[in-house]
């Protein structure tokens, strides 16, 4: 058993303090951003297609921008809006936290297409070097939500238990490493595989993360505690589940699409 003794707390320098949190941001995006563009550089190579490399720098703003607006809104409208509602001004205190997965999901989709639109280049061609890169962000997310002893798991006895002090004394799953595990290290392994074999169509990585992130997100709340102010739909099952059977439903549909040729022309 793991009593959790990390501090949410990278460095403090006087009233300044730097959290894993941030770090979690920082080097996902960074890390993605660089094997982004060497996907990109196989696919030039492989399709022998003319393609500026720096469009997706640019469109790396839109993705930050994005990510994080869309996160937010998704965490009141999913998550938590009646506090929203009636705490209107605590929107805008990101600080405290209150982001969400599926939504920034949303928020990434919609500016990638209005990139893609401006650039004039099929918006499935970037969704699916996004979609390839984007579980090393989730991977170091989950990383700092173990150390923030946030999301935890349900009680449990078996050997990999571990207590949160902050949240009480009870021994739980440690559902943030299962997430950064299945829906960080195997999808992206998953994913980069895929990312690098020759004539692959357009689209299917894109279909592959939304079928597969959900099916891990899915099994991973089985053992993850659901948002207090929500508990489980129905009594069946948790928010995050129902978002993620969403998910899936959308992969298969684009994955029979890209079957029939159609939007990846």
């Amino acid at each position: 058993m793991y009593i959790h003794d990390l501090d949410p707390v990278f460095i403090s320098l006087g009233p300044l303090e730097v959290r894993w949190y941030s770090l979690a941001y920082i080097f996902g995006i960074l890390i993605g951003w660089w094997v982004a563009k060497k996907i990109i550089e196989f696919k030039i190579a492989d399709k022998n297609i003319v393609f500026d490399v720096r469009l997706f720098d640019d469109l790396i703003s839109y993705i930050i921008f994005s990510m994080i607006l869309g996160g937010r809104i998704g965490y009141i409208i999913f998550y938590n809006f009646s506090y929203y509602y009636n705490n209107p001004l605590d929107v805008f205190k990101i600080w405290e936290g209150g982001m969400s997965f599926h939504g920034a999901l949303i928020g990434i989709i919609v500016g990638t297409y209005l990139f893609s639109k401006k650039a004039k280049i099929n918006y499935f061609f970037f969704l699916d070097i996004i979609a390839a890169v984007a579980p090393i962000g989730i991977f170091f997310g989950r990383i700092a939500n173990f150390i923030n002893s946030e999301l935890y798991g349900k009680p449990t006895d078996i050997f990999l238990k571990v207590v949160f002090p902050q949240v009480d004394k009870i021994p739980r799953h440690p559902s943030q490493l299962y997430e950064a595990l299945l829906e960080g290290v195997v999808l992206f392994s998953i994913l980069i595989i895929f990312s690098f074999k020759k004539n692959i169509k357009i689209g299917l990585c894109s279909s592959i993360f939304m079928i597969l992130y959900g099916v891990f997100r899915v099994i991973s709340e089985q053992f993850r505690e659901p948002d207090i102010q929500i508990g489980y739909l129905f009594n069946l099952f948790s928010m995050g589940s129902f978002l993620s059977f969403l998910m899936i439903l959308i992969g298969l549909f684009i994955f029979m699409k890209k079957k029939e040729n159609e939007f990846f022309k």
